[in-house]
């Protein structure tokens, strides 16, 4: 998803992605915070989630195309071995 995780009234991705997510993965969203915190302060107001629904992976992006890359670019390292997780890839997660 892309937009809406800020807290205006209006910002309720999170909310809903709360609502069909079965697995939260926290780590992820922190990893953007992070990252975005090194960029400007106010990464610390987004309230990203990312989580499983099944084998689907729902990252909240930020609603800026340069936001939304810049996020992307965190989590693409590892992105191929969760989504070989989620297909039920049970080798070894060490390395």
């Amino acid at each position: 998803t892309t937009g809406g995780t800020g807290v205006s009234p209006r910002d309720v991705t999170p909310d809903a992605t709360l609502e069909v997510i079965e697995k939260e993965l926290p780590g992820m969203a922190e990893a953007m915070r992070r990252e975005s915190m090194k960029k400007t302060p106010h990464a610390m107001i987004s309230r990203a989630v990312a989580g499983i629904r099944g084998q689907s992976l729902i990252i909240n992006l930020p609603g800026s195309p340069k936001g939304a890359r810049e996020n992307l670019a965190v989590l693409l390292p590892a992105l191929k071995h969760t989504i070989e997780k989620l297909k039920g890839d049970m080798s070894d997660c060490g390395g």
